[in-house]
């Protein structure tokens, strides 16, 4: 019994934390800035969505990856949702849109946290090792896009903004490409050096 009760205090917890951040006060605060924008905001949404998923029965996260066309769709599916809210037009429109707004606090917990989480359960030591490179290789291009580019990419920030936001890109995959691989080291034993990309069961 105690299981299903701290699932369901969890799952309010995530809807609660969901609402708050749709909240116009702390919705136009967070978007203020870029760096809260795309460092804060953004993330919490996706790791809404992967909680969400965590919070599910193993049968129904099962028929949700199959359902997605497996780890790989999932992880597919993930890079390209993501990939295009990095982009600074989406960052405009989801600023001055509406529709885009809405797209926004809709797309990144169910097309990038809920297909990571699913794929990420799935996955081997070579699959999370391929998810993290790609990770940090993508903030290491974007932060230096925004750290090398003449002009503001954003009609929304400034450039000083923009600086900011790319050497904390460039200092984050530093960190987590640092921590990743102390993780590596300190915790995997040989026999899983010949881990597949991703487990079949």
């Amino acid at each position: 019994m105690k299981q299903p009760r701290r699932s369901g205090r969890h799952a309010l917890g995530a809807g609660a934390a969901y609402l708050l951040l749709t909240l116009p006060p702390v919705r136009h605060w967070l978007e203020a800035s870029m760096a809260s924008h795309m460092l804060v905001q953004m993330p919490l949404l996706v790791a809404l969505g992967m909680v969400a998923v965590r919070l599910l029965p193993a049968g129904r996260r099962r028929r949700l990856r199959n359902g997605f066309g497996g780890p790989l769709a999932c992880l597919t599916a993930a890079t390209f949702a993501s990939a295009y809210w990095m982009l600074p037009r989406a960052l405009d429109a989801a600023i001055g849109e509406p529709l885009a707004e809405f797209a926004k606090f809709v797309s990144l917990p169910l097309l990038v946290g809920l297909p990571l989480a699913l794929a990420w359960e799935s996955f081997g030591l070579i699959g999370r090792g391929f998810v993290w490179t790609n990770l940090i290789s993508m903030q290491v291009f974007l932060g230096w896009l925004y750290v090398a580019a003449p002009l503001r990419v954003c009609n929304n920030y400034l450039v000083d903004d923009q600086l900011r936001v790319g050497w904390l890109l460039i200092t984050l995959a530093g960190l987590l490409f640092a921590g990743w691989l102390g993780a590596l080291f300190r915790g995997a034993p040989a026999s899983r050096t010949e881990a597949p990309m991703y487990k079949t069961a």
